[in-house]
């Protein structure tokens, strides 16, 4: 093995020997050539065979180095792109997207509050007549609720509820009647205005969680706007803002009444409830029919439109129709010697709600003065349509007839 090696040794000086000189007599001078032998030349090539794959070896090792090499350094750069592209796309921050506040909602109709802003101020009820002589009536349109009661004679009042509106028109005003505490003492100790009342009915309203205004009382009078073309006791209206303005000091809204909801309740059937009829009386023989441009119901006495006062035709988002238990009272209400009806605002009965087109049946139910009454079908709440709700308080006895389309 040591032979070996001092060979390959000594053969390695003997080829520098040769290259140097041949590179030494190339500077000297090509006039002077070096003569190899026929012996020289064999030598030489026996040689150059001898170790040519030793040379070709260590080229081929060279050359699998730097191919490796690259390799390496390919993946390395490529790995550090691809780590500097995971790096650059985990550093770089999103500001999340905060969500918008709620927008808020007047609390008796669900709508958006004009300017974004729930008035500061309790619900104003107001007491409006509905026999023929006292339509058109005025600012029903703007009302958040409207409450439809049975009153002597197989007529109808209305008491109709402001809060996030201020109409400057509203009327005509009327007396007082029994039901109105009962339908209002579910409103966060409202306002309520009205035009007089007998007795026992002024009593009734004095001792009720109700703010309560007569207008022919003290210096209440100063609200009363004489309507022109109008004979008393059809002429009275008022303003809304000189009405709150009775009570400055109280700056809370009321609590929501009603559960609201863009789509139809689990359970209801669309198209079932195009129209419903409601014969209180003669003179108020009520028709809602659902107004599918408008997405609401526009009110008809014996099939004429309620033209409002502004000719505008009577709308409502929402008609709750709940059946209630009324009976005669003891007080006379009128110079004909007609009885005051007394309606039971408490309890339980049967109600169907027109929304969207839809009938829904169900069950209300009202434990006290002072709660709002819950509507359900199948144990499940029944749902409002965002909007005015004219709620009407139907006698035992008449009978509702709801129709699909």
């Amino acid at each position: 093995m040591s032979d070996h090696r001092h060979s390959n040794r000594s053969g390695v000086k003997r080829a520098r020997r040769a290259t140097n000189a041949s590179a030494g007599h190339s500077a000297a001078s090509a006039a002077t050539p070096v003569i190899y032998s026929l012996a020289d030349i064999r030598s030489h090539g026996a040689h150059a065979r001898k170790h040519q794959p030793l040379a070709i070896a260590y080229v081929v090792g060279a050359t699998v180095v730097v191919l490796v090499g690259m390799v390496i350094a390919l993946f390395t750069t490529s790995g550090s792109k691809a780590a500097a592209v995971r790096t650059s796309k985990v550093s770089v921050h999103t500001p999340a997207t905060a969500a918008p506040p709620p927008v808020p909602t007047c609390p008796l109709s669900g709508t958006p509050a004009p300017g974004g802003t729930v008035p500061a101020r309790p619900a104003l009820g107001v007491k409006i007549g509905n026999y023929t002589g006292d339509r058109p009536s005025a600012g029903l349109d703007s009302a958040d609720i409207v409450f439809e009661e049975p009153v002597e004679g197989a007529i109808t009042r209305l008491v109709a509820v402001f809060q996030c509106q201020t109409p400057a028109l509203v009327g005509d005003l009327r007396s007082a009647r029994q039901p109105d505490a009962g339908i209002l003492s579910q409103l966060s100790d409202p306002l309520f205005v009205h035009a007089g009342g007998i007795p026992p009915v002024l009593s009734l309203m004095s001792n009720s969680p109700l703010i309560d205004k007569d207008l022919y009382e003290g210096g209440n009078s100063s609200a009363i706007i004489l309507q022109p073309g109008r004979m008393a006791p059809y002429s009275t209206f008022v303003n809304t803002a000189s009405l709150w303005a009775f009570d400055p000091a109280d700056v809370t809204p009321p609590a929501p009444i009603f559960q609201y909801s863009t789509g139809l309740p689990a359970g209801s059937t669309a198209g079932s409830g195009t129209s419903v009829h409601i014969p209180f009386s003669g003179t108020s023989d009520v028709t809602w029919t659902w107004n599918p441009a408008g997405g609401n119901y526009l009110r008809s006495y014996a099939g004429l439109p309620d033209t409002l006062l502004t000719g505008g035709q009577t709308t409502a988002s929402n008609v709750v129709i709940m059946t209630v238990q009324t009976s005669s009272g003891s007080w006379v209400e009128n110079e004909q010697g007609g009885h005051e009806v007394l309606v039971t605002t408490t309890g339980s009965g049967p109600v169907i709600i027109m929304r969207n087109g839809a009938a829904i049946a169900g069950t209300w139910s009202r434990t006290s003065l002072t709660t709002p009454a819950t509507f359900t079908a199948n144990g499940a709440p029944i749902t409002l349509q965002p909007g005015n709700t004219w709620e009407e308080l139907v006698p035992a006895g008449v009978t509702v007839t709801p129709s699909p389309g």
